[in-house]
């Protein structure tokens, strides 16, 4: 009856596992070998330290903002770039904008006579003023190509007096050889060579197509100089050959000049597509060219003066019938 007598209600006894007598035998035995061994085990010296970055992450971090640095500055420096450009491009067009307003106070200076000559300067030229940098180089062309054409007009004149010295039949050849260099001469500079110039002076799309228009009968025309087509006034290559069997010195000459009108015709097709690809990247179009000849026809005085006179006298006509 032991069991009845313990109080119910009363407070639990704790109970500890470890004073059971298996557990503490076990728990004494390693404890004695704890005490009794000689191993430590050394804590670890670098869970107290802090973490360092390392070196090869510096770097690139230092190699990123040099980078950025240098990205920046070379903006930087093509932005200045293209405000120079952009300044330098204002000036020109402002040079060209007030060198057109006083057009008409600037002296002529070409042809370059002297001054005691009776004959005056009838244009005025001037690469760098007037015409853009980008189009230096193409307009200086194309002036050269009519000096060449010029030189060899006069030494056309000289090979057709040769030729007309050998045999009296060829003076015909030799007339018209004058006649070619006095007529081709001052009409290539005025229908061609002018046009193109103020083409670039001032984008101008009606000189660009009166250019083309032109200059395309003149390649045509050296192509016929460069044959030599006999009766023609041509030392072209037909009318050298012939004079080979006749006087090989005469025929020589000849041949010179059928290699210059050569050159022309090569030169005159090579500067046309030059023209033709910075005529492309103007903006010049057909109905821009008829828009500026309508436009000059409109402000020209003499073809208003002419046109007032028709209708005056038509008027007058009408009411004298009247």
């Amino acid at each position: 009856m032991s069991g009845f007598d313990s109080n119910p209600f009363a407070d639990p006894v704790d109970v500890n596992p470890f004073q059971d007598a298996s557990v503490t035998q076990v728990t004494s035995g390693a404890t004695e070998k704890v005490n009794h061994s000689d191993t430590t085990i050394p804590i670890s010296s670098g869970s107290s330290q802090p973490a360092i970055l390392q070196t090869s992450v510096e770097q690139s971090a230092q190699a990123a903002a040099t980078a950025a640095q240098a990205s920046l500055v070379k903006q930087q420096e093509e932005l200045e770039r293209k405000a120079a450009e952009l300044e330098r491009k204002e000036q020109e067009l402002q040079n060209r904008t007030a060198g057109r307003t006083n057009t008409g106070n600037k002296e002529n200076n070409w042809p370059p006579l002297p001054s005691f000559s009776p004959v005056k300067p009838c244009f005025y030229q001037d690469f760098e003023e007037e015409i853009p940098e980008e189009y230096h180089r193409i307009c200086k062309r194309m002036y050269y190509l009519w000096m060449f054409h010029s030189a060899t007009l006069f030494l056309n004149v000289l090979a057709c007096l040769a030729y007309f010295t050998v045999d009296s039949q060829n003076g015909v050849d030799f007339g018209l050889s004058i006649l070619w260099f006095i007529l081709f001469t001052p009409v290539s500079f005025v229908c061609w060579y002018r046009p193109v110039y103020r083409a670039f002076r001032s984008d101008s799309s009606f000189s660009f197509f009166f250019f083309f228009f032109v200059f395309f009968f003149q390649v045509a025309v050296y192509i016929i100089q460069t044959v030599g087509i006999p009766r023609w006034g041509n030392s072209g290559w037909i009318a050298s050959i012939s004079m080979i069997g006749s006087n090989l010195a005469v025929a020589v000459v000849m041949m010179v000049v059928a290699g210059f009108f050569t050159v022309n015709s090569v030169l005159a097709v090579i500067l046309l597509k030059m023209v033709h690809s910075k005529y492309r990247r103007t903006g010049a179009s057909f109905s821009k060219a008829q828009q500026e000849f309508s436009q000059g026809v409109l402000t020209n005085r003499n073809i208003q003066t002419a046109a007032a006179s028709a209708a005056t006298s038509a008027a007058q006509g009408a009411f004298g019938s009247g």
